[in-house]
């Protein structure tokens, strides 16, 4: 499956983003989607999981700022960000797996900035 993520820009700290991630195939039965982000400099780290059937799973860094979700008839995923801080800066990318390994698909990344 191909995956599209869109929904990155600037905001400023405080503020929210929705990122979707679209699959050109069905996602129905892909046990685990999964947004990660990479900022400069450092390793792409996990953000979130959601299991088939809705289960979210969240990085400490989240802190209850961020939903993960899922609309399998539609085959996309979403991450509603809330309370950003310039730390959250980075390129999101979905995927459909906890990390990387083979048969895991990875959308192309959508920048993300929050400004002080």
């Amino acid at each position: 499956v191909q995956l599209q993520a869109s929904g990155g820009g600037l905001v400023q700290a405080g503020g929210s983003l929705r990122l979707s991630c679209a699959a050109s195939g069905s996602i129905f039965s892909i046990n685990l989607m999964a947004w990660h982000r990479q900022a400069p400099g450092k390793q792409r780290e996990l953000v979130a999981l959601i299991s088939s059937s809705g289960t979210p799973t969240y990085a400490g860094f989240v802190k209850g700022r961020f939903t993960i979700s899922r609309d399998n008839a539609n085959n996309t995923i979403y991450l509603q960000m809330n309370n950003l801080n310039t730390e959250d800066t980075a390129v999101y990318y979905c995927a459909t797996g906890p990390r990387p390994g083979p048969g895991i698909s990875w959308g192309q990344g959508t920048q993300v900035t929050v400004s002080s």
